[in-house]
């Protein structure tokens, strides 16, 4: 997008894989965002400097509150790019169902990628199996 023709460029949401948090986009975000871009990085729950327990996280839902309680509160004109790598591809999934509107796109970066429609009790206790899994790192 240019600038010049009054045109913002995106705001991207980066979201993080199983055993990491926020931090791992360090280096990307200061690229990024000394490019002029507008970049949100964020800790899911019980991930990077986010203190809860990971025990008491047992859905997707809960995972996810951080991200959907972001997107929940952007301004209603404004959509972002979202950007998720490996388990935070599950989180991107999810947000894209939950903010249709409010997702310009949506970019897997060597990530999970549930199928369209996943909703049989067998997928949900297989993301939780899977959360759980990965928390515990």
């Amino acid at each position: 997008m240019n600038e010049e023709a009054g045109l913002q460029k995106p705001h991207f949401v980066l979201v993080h894989g199983a055993c990491h948090g926020a931090w791992c986009w360090y280096k990307i975000r200061c690229l990024m965002e000394t490019s002029g871009y507008k970049v949100t990085c964020l800790d899911l729950k019980s991930a990077g400097i986010d203190q809860s327990n990971p025990n008491t996280i047992l859905t997707l839902d809960e995972y996810d509150a951080p991200l959907i309680d972001f997107l929940s509160n952007l301004p209603h004109d404004e959509k972002v790019i979202l950007v998720g790598h490996s388990a935070g591809g599950l989180s991107l999934t999810d947000a894209i169902h939950r903010f249709p509107k409010r997702i310009h796109l949506a970019i897997y970066v060597a990530a999970n990628m549930l199928k369209h429609g996943f909703s049989s009790d067998q997928d949900f206790k297989d993301v939780r199996n899977f959360l759980i899994t990965s928390l515990l790192c």
